[in-house]
Formats: structure tokens, C-alpha cells, sequence
């Protein structure tokens, strides 16, 4: 994986800011005072930090009271091949900004906004803690195009978040270039996925360690499902899932 820097000290920090404020990526106002450094204090709170109660399988939280069976659409039909998922946000208002910035516009700046609304989602730090994190891989010609794999440097923030107890490794390769999957229904989109994903190194998986597959955005559970099968394949039983923002 190519190393990409993305750190700025706090003085280079401080003296950007002094020189050209950040705006926010949401409403383009200022950003001063608040928690964020691309989101203002007056966005911040449509960022939404997912809580209990949520689906198992693909982390959406289920709003208001909930009695009985929970029965969620975002993930009907999906059959996963892991156990759990989590989520820290909802793909929209400012958390989608960030992410869009981070895949289409080379704006790795927002890492470091990415990384304290993990650091804010208590419930996925201690899902993460002990797990060896393995982000979902782009095709080489796509990540040669983009310059990186976001799924990666999620993973970096969401490593960063837990501390010591969390590793990453690089497991899987993508060996199908399947276009966007935005304009296709969900039978589409796993059957477009189908054997998409293989395991680099099957001898490096284990079946008593936990892994936690990473991904930046959680839509049908197809690409993440069709990973996870993968890890599965190569001797892997403790399958778990975690991303940025569902949507």
C-alpha cells in the first residue's frame, strides 16, 4: 500500500488557519469554535453519531422505539458472511461532504475530521479493539488513478482511534474493475460482486483471529458482503464489518 502523508504539525496548522480560515464543506461559512475543522459549529449537529439500537448486519440505527422483530431495508435480502456491523455516521449533510472530498476530490485534509467523529462513536472504538482491520482494496487501475485507497486511510483513522490493541493488514485484492455501482438495484450489484474479491496470502489467515473488514460507505452490503465471503473462503471465522457512513 503507497504511503500517503496527510499529517500537518500544529503550528503549520495554526499559522494555515491564521492566513486562509478553513470554510466548512457543508454551507461554506466559517469554521470557529467548534469541534471539527471543515464542518462549522452550526453543521456539526446534523453529523449524526449512530447509536444503539441498530440493525446487526449493516449498523443503521433504528430511530425512535422499536417493540418485536426489527426488520431492516437497508440490508433486506443480503445473507451476510459476517457477523456484525457498525457504523459511525450517516452518509448526508456534512459527514457526506467529508466523505465525498476524501473520494472524488484528492481532499485528504478531512482525515483528521474523519478520525474525531470516530473518536466520538465510543461504541466502534470497543468494537475494533483486538481486531485486525483489513480495508476493502480498489482495483490497481483505479487506485492508481485516485492515488489511494480511502478504505485504507479510514482504516489508519479508525486504528488511530483505538490505540496499540488494533492492527491492519492488507489481505485481500480486488480482482474484477467493476464500474460505479450507484445506477444498479441491489440483485444487480451482487451479482456484479460475485467473486470480485480474493485473498492475497491465504496462509496469512487464521481461524482464531478476528477481522474486521473497513469500507468508507455502507449502501447495500454488496461489496462488503462479496469481501467478507472472500476472507471466509481463505480460512477466515470471525468476520465483522465497519464503516465510516451508511447511506
Amino acid at each position: 500500500m503507497p504511503v500517503v502523508t496527510h499529517d500537518i504539525s500544529g503550528l503549520g496548522r495554526a499559522m494555515c488557519d491564521l492566513v486562509f480560515p478553513p470554510t466548512c464543506l457543508s454551507c461554506g461559512g466559517l469554521c470557529e469554535d467548534g469541534l471539527l475543522r471543515h464542518v462549522c459549529a452550526r453543521c456539526e449537529p446534523l453529523i449524526v453519531n449512530v447509536r444503539e439500537p441498530h440493525c446487526l448486519t449493516c449498523g443503521h440505527p433504528f430511530f425512535g422505539e422499536v417493540e418485536g422483530e426489527r426488520i431492516c431495508p437497508h440490508c433486506e435480502g443480503l445473507h451476510p458472511s459476517y457477523q456484525a456491523a457498525k457504523t459511525v455516521t450517516l452518509f448526508k449533510g456534512p459527514a457526506r461532504e467529508l466523505m465525498l472530498a476524501l473520494k472524488y476530490r484528492q481532499g485528504l485534509f478531512v482525515l483528521e475530521d474523519i478520525a474525531a467523529l470516530i473518536r466520538m462513536n465510543h461504541a466502534v472504538v470497543e468494537f475494533l479493539r483486538g481486531a485486525v482491520l483489513v480495508p476493502v482494496p480498489l482495483h490497481a487501475r483505479k487506485e492508481r488513478e485516485r492515488g489511494y485507497n480511502q478504505s485504507w486511510l479510514i482504516a489508519e483513522a479508525f486504528q488511530s482511534a483505538v490505540g496499540e490493541h488494533c492492527t491492519i493488514a492488507e489481505l485481500l485484492q480486488r480482482r474484477v474493475d467493476t464500474s460505479s455501482q450507484t445506477e444498479f438495484d441491489r440483485r444487480t450489484r451482487r451479482q456484479r460482486m460475485k467473486n470480485a474479491f480474493a485473498a492475497q496470502n491465504p496462509g496469512a489467515i487464521t481461524a482464531d483471529q478476528r477481522y474486521v473488514l473497513v469500507d468508507d460507505v455502507f449502501t447495500t452490503g454488496s461489496t462488503l458482503n462479496a469481501a467478507a465471503h472472500a476472507l471466509r473462503q481463505a480460512g477466515a471465522v470471525k468476520i465483522d464489518v465497519v464503516t465510516f457512513a451508511h447511506g
